[in-house]
């Protein structure tokens, strides 16, 4: 009974800590598009591309913040519970898009 408490306890943890990163990085996401479109509307972005290094970065943040919690929290990588952290991290990131999505097609600004 105590194992598999703590088996449900550390895959609680787990996606938890995935939705965690998951809305952070889509809340990055969010704010590079915002200013992003604002540089378009003034007229001083100069083409798609100039976005795309920034984007790179933003992905490599990602890459590091996934292995800090494998580090920092090991447990949430035993007998795959990674598989929790994944599906959190993609909930997460799914949420902020769809809040997203759910923004434009009311067609309210974002705040």
């Amino acid at each position: 009974m105590t194992a598999q408490l703590i088996h449900m306890l550390a895959s609680i943890a787990a996606l938890m800590a995935g939705a965690f990163i998951g809305v952070a990085f889509g809340m990055i996401q969010d704010a590079a598009r915002r200013r992003n479109e604002k540089r378009q509307a003034a007229g001083t972005l100069k083409s798609g591309w100039a976005v795309m290094p920034g984007s790179g970065a933003r992905v490599a943040y990602l890459l590091v913040a996934l292995v800090l919690i494998q580090i920092v929290c090991p447990m949430l990588f035993t007998d795959g519970t990674q598989w929790w952290v994944s599906g959190g991290l993609v909930g997460g990131y799914g949420f902020m898009l769809f809040l997203q999505l759910r923004q434009r097609l009311s067609g309210n600004k974002p705040k």
